[in-house]
């Protein structure tokens, strides 16, 4: 399932705002630097959707990203994608 997320960073409080089925507004308090603020929204979505795999497909430096939830029984080859893009 693909989802569309607008991105708030340097936020005083985290907040999960579902506007329809496929778009959430979240708001983190980690910076957009050094994929901080990504890897946030990914531990974010997890709780939302547990047991299930997410992944950034675009917009790692943009607010406006297109995400990839998958059911937890498929595995990803490396880790690294999960968090959107290489280490």
């Amino acid at each position: 399932m693909y989802i569309h997320i607008k991105a708030l960073t340097n936020q005083s409080k985290e907040s999960l705002t579902r506007i329809s089925a496929d778009h959430f507004k979240i708001a983190v308090r980690e910076p957009a630097k050094r994929n901080l603020a990504n890897r946030r929204i990914v531990e974010i979505l997890k709780g939302e959707f547990p047991g299930a795999i997410v992944r950034i497909i675009n917009g790692h430096s943009s607010p406006s990203k297109l995400v990839c939830v998958e059911s937890g029984s498929q595995e990803v080859e490396n880790e690294s994608y999960e968090l959107g893009g290489k280490r």
